[in-house]
């Protein structure tokens, strides 16, 4: 009897235990944006390509303003356009026609001009004084005041004509120019469209890399969390999940190429990530799993530029400096998992003291003697990997930044 309450009394200690830390780890979820905002930056290649990616996002904006302004100014000028374009015509012909005119006006004025000095040298002759020499003499000179008459009305008539011409002749070059400016405007509209188009087809490679490259860095993530949920090291909000992948498919499902004008801003989605259970490690500090390495990809929440999702890492990834480097574990402790897997190349998983379980994912290779159940000290040879090392570091379902183990 005495043995079956104490096996009820152990049972009920586990359970509340249990209830214990579930609780713990709901009150402290809330703990993560304070924790998390001072690693929020992408991978430097990941990082430069979403750059590139806003900058062309950009260069088509100012593209696409340029061309709706320059089809505005067309459309307006289109019907005056036409209209001067008959407009030049005519003054075209009747340019031509006043300096046909003027031509013969300056004819018609040399010849009387020649006449009135013709007649003036005449009546500056002896005249005798008999009737016919008065009568001649008379009419002499009532043609050189007909002459100088007609000399000054031709005078005017050719200085208002040359007015008339310069004045046309202004009115067609100033049309020209308008004409002229028109057509350069279409043909800089024809080549901005070229231009924009080809931005178009760069813009949407770059994005359908970019995209390749997210999505790759979300499955890996996504596997790692699964086997970790799989060996009940951490545990997965099935709602909360989903609510992730709805809001994933959403952006992701976005064909526009264009933001809208407050560029390069990025849409605002809520995020089940903002749920992840951390804690800050205060164990002692220990040896890093690589003996040399840059990280390429840092722990904590960051919002893609490009699709606006929020996006939790709970890893960070060491690049090793040297190929097929050795990778070691950083705690004594008991390997258990060791296999591979499709999307995270081999994995390693070992339990230490205190709940506390180190992650070793994408591997090149396991060594042939870490088997799950083998025990190993710190700094034991568990596999090696050549492009980067995924290292993540989990505490009873809380995940801890890993780099702060060893800096």
């Amino acid at each position: 009897m005495m043995r079956l309450i104490l096996v009820l009394f152990f049972s009920f200690c586990m359970l509340f235990a249990k209830e214990n830390i579930d609780t713990k780890i709901k009150s402290t979820s809330t703990q993560i944006s304070s924790f998390s905002n001072n690693y929020t930056k992408l991978n430097k290649q990941m990082a430069k390509n979403a750059k590139a990616i806003l900058n062309q996002r950009l260069k088509i904006q100012k593209q696409q303003k340029f061309l709706k302004n320059l089809n505005i100014q067309l459309s307006d000028k289109e019907l005056s356009y036409k209209e001067n374009k008959y407009q030049l015509e005519d003054l075209i012909k009747f340019n031509k026609n006043l300096k046909t005119k003027q031509n013969s006006i300056e004819q018609e004025l040399i010849f009387v001009v020649a006449q009135s000095v013709s007649l003036s040298v005449i009546l500056e002759g002896d005249y005798s004084t008999d009737e016919e020499s008065l009568m001649e003499f008379e009419i002499l000179q009532q043609m050189l005041k007909g002459s100088k008459d007609k000399a000054n009305t031709l005078n005017i008539e050719f200085n208002t004509n040359a007015s008339n011409i310069a004045a046309l002749s202004n009115q067609a070059n100033s049309l020209k120019k308008s004409i002229a400016d028109i057509d350069s405007k279409r043909k800089k509209l024809i080549s901005t469209k070229k231009k924009n188009k080809k931005s178009l087809k760069k813009l949407q490679l770059a994005k359908s890399s970019y995209k390749s490259k997210l999505k790759k860095l979300l499955k890996k993530q996504d596997a790692l969390k699964k086997t970790l949920a799989k060996l009940n090291i951490i545990k997965v909000d099935t709602i909360k999940r989903k609510e992730e992948e709805r809001l994933r498919a959403k952006a992701f499902d976005n064909k526009k190429i264009l933001l809208d004008e407050n560029l390069p801003k990025v849409k605002k989605h809520g995020s089940s990530y903002q749920a992840i259970k951390t804690k800050k490690y205060k164990g002692a500090k220990t040896i890093a799993p690589l003996d040399s390495y840059s990280i390429s990809k840092k722990y904590g929440t960051y919002t893609d530029p490009i699709y606006g999702i929020k996006i939790f890492n709970e890893s960070i990834s060491l690049k090793p400096t040297k190929p097929n480097a050795k990778v070691k574990t950083v705690f004594n402790g008991k390997v258990i998992y060791a296999d591979k897997t499709a999307v995270l190349n081999n994995i390693v998983i070992i339990e230490h003291t205190n709940g506390l379980h180190t992650i070793y994912a994408n591997l090149s290779q396991i060594a042939p003697n870490i088997k799950k159940g083998k025990k190993i000290k710190k700094g034991y040879s568990i596999g090696r990997v050549n492009e980067e090392l995924i290292f993540e570091v989990t505490q009873k379902s809380y995940h801890i930044n890993p780099i702060r183990l060893f800096k």
